[in-house]
């Protein structure tokens, strides 16, 4: 019985934890909406910095494969 206790509590301890990161997430994404708010009210293209952003999480390889794919499909379609 006192095994099930002790998971009981390190179950506890887990979830708060986990409460705990959510929350910590929720603030860091209103900042970032906050950081992209400013970016709009300055004249920024917010669509353009996020896909910046997205890119420059990508290894420089991978990036260039994907535009070379994308190049190769837009072409094949008369759109460039």
């Amino acid at each position: 019985m006192g095994g099930g206790r002790v998971a009981a509590d390190e179950l506890r301890l887990l979830i708060e934890r986990a409460e705990r990161l959510e929350e910590e997430k929720k603030g860091i994404s209103d900042d970032i909406k906050d950081v992209m708010a400013e970016a709009k009210s300055r004249g920024y293209d917010t669509k353009a910095i996020r896909k910046i952003l997205a890119i420059r999480k990508k290894k420089k390889d991978e990036y260039q494969e994907e535009e070379m794919i994308l190049e190769t499909y837009l072409q094949a379609l008369g759109m460039i």
